[in-house]
């Protein structure tokens, strides 16, 4: 097994054993699904092989933090990626990128490279995508745990909110997912109307 295989076993056993079970949007599941995502934008923006390996580690880490606190997580994502690469032999340099990749997912996101815009839309592909639905629903969830008393008309003034100020910053999504984000945006602007 190479080294990303036993990080992605370790990871995802983690994560899928330690996650608090009302995280029904940041889950194990959604972990897979950015690093999916994080693979196919990454080898249309042409990253080298040494790129996506820490791309794929990034991708892997950077919801780890919630394991303890769902409350800055990406900086706790980032701790936890230290301690178990640290131990793996990983130079300073390699880490450091790898943490700033997570945090390029904090919001709003503000990437400094092509390299930490690729994890950054990979973790809100799914705006552009058919999905939206389906994975905004997983998000709603999760929120009610924290926020009960939030209304649809709440919930759809915020979604309102986020993707008008989105944006992709690969050229890749601007290209694939901007115009099916506009869509679903739309979508929800008609659904806040017929409340």
């Amino acid at each position: 097994m190479n080294l990303f295989d036993q990080l992605y076993e370790k990871t995802i056993s983690r994560l899928g054993k330690d996650l608090p079970a009302y995280l029904t949007y940041h889950d194990a599941n959604h972990t897979r699904y950015v690093l999916e995502k994080t693979i196919l934008i990454a080898e249309k923006e042409n990253v080298s092989d040494h790129e996506l390996f820490l791309l794929k580690i990034a991708a892997l880490y950077h919801d780890t933090g919630h394991i303890k606190n769902s409350e800055n997580h990406e900086a706790e994502s980032c701790r936890i990626a230290m301690q178990d690469l640290a131990e793996l032999g990983f130079d300073e340099t390699e880490i450091d990128r790898i943490c700033n990749m997570i945090m390029a997912t904090k919001i709003p996101q503000q990437p400094k490279s092509n390299i930490e815009g690729i994890l950054a839309d990979a973790d809100l592909e799914y705006l552009g995508t058919s999905e939206f639905d389906v994975i905004s629903d997983k998000l709603l969830s999760e929120l009610k745990h924290f926020r009960p008393e939030l209304t649809p008309r709440q919930w759809y003034n915020m979604q309102i909110d986020f993707i008008s100020k989105h944006k992709y910053h690969t050229e890749y999504c601007q290209t694939h997912y901007e115009s099916t984000k506009l869509k679903n945006l739309e979508k929800i602007k008609i659904k806040l109307q017929l409340l």
